[in-house]
């Protein structure tokens, strides 16, 4: 789909953003977007799929990253080509932008680099839409000036994700305030129901979380006005090779899906 359609089709109801967090494998990726594109078309979402050929931000050096991009770009195409869903995907360089662009509907800011200048303006260039992760150090309005480095591209297809707040040490806490204040921006506003839920670091060499508390955010989430939804979802979150513990379970997904759409109907 042309990034200003799909920027324009999500501005007209809830989506949702999901997949496993990591490419494990391409067998893996296919299943779960052949899964989320059949749901998808049941309930007539407007769902985009989500996973990363590179996390280049794990707690430990010995953590597992992803396929890398060559070959993660390549499972990513395929995922478009044989379930029809549009895809994001997370830069971490600059110079990746306009590669991952030939294939991604949407590129993605990790939260840890929400405030590279030169990353956002690569991928601002792209055209593309670009979804920016709020820091966890950061205030919702100091995300104003993230929007302006994007704006100076020409590229006013913005989305911005809240992603919770560092609370202490391997904690993260929900502020629902950062919706308005982000809304205040004139852009749509995302909530990332699993990440919010993690612990980072919280296993000593991985971060910890409880998916259990996923869908009480989610549909606060909802309640608070988000247009959109991002979750990371897999088949047996246990053996997940990245964010097991903050990952909802594939099966979870359309009742929780249904919920939040209810919820949608109810507040507008």
């Amino acid at each position: 789909m042309e990034s200003a359609k799909l920027y324009e089709s999500c501005r007209s109801g809830l989506f949702f953003m999901a997949g496993p967090c990591a490419l494990e494998s391409r067998e893996l990726a296919l299943d779960v977007a052949r899964h989320l594109a059949d749901m998808a078309k049941r309930l007539d979402l407007n769902l985009i799929f989500k996973s990363s050929f590179d996390k280049a931000n794990r707690t430990s050096v010995t953590s597992f990253r992803g396929p890398g991009m060559s070959r993660g770009l390549e499972i990513l195409a395929e995922v478009k080509e044989t379930t029809g869903l549009t895809v994001v995907t997370d830069i971490h360089m600059p110079e990746q932008a306009a590669v991952v662009a030939e294939v991604a509907d949407v590129i993605q800011v990790p939260a840890f680099l929400c405030r590279q200048t030169d990353l956002l303006v690569a991928a601002g260039e792209t055209d593309r839409i670009v979804n920016v992760k709020k820091g966890q150090f950061l205030a919702p309005w100091d995300m104003d000036n993230v929007v302006g480095k994007l704006r100076s591209t020409g590229n006013e297809k913005i989305w911005l994700t809240e992603r919770g707040a560092m609370h202490g040490y391997n904690n993260l806490v929900v502020d629902f305030r950062s919706v308005p204040e982000m809304h205040a921006f004139d852009v749509p506003v995302v909530f990332d129901a699993t990440h919010s839920v993690q612990k980072p670091g919280g296993q000593g060499a991985s971060s910890g979380g409880n998916r259990e508390y996923v869908p009480v955010l989610a549909r606060a989430a909802v309640a608070a006005g988000v247009d959109g939804v991002f979750m990371e979802v897999h088949p047996d979150p246990d053996k997940a090779l990245c964010d097991g513990p903050n990952s909802l379970h594939l099966d979870s997904v359309e009742p929780l899906v249904k919920q939040l759409l209810a919820v949608r109907e109810a507040i507008s």
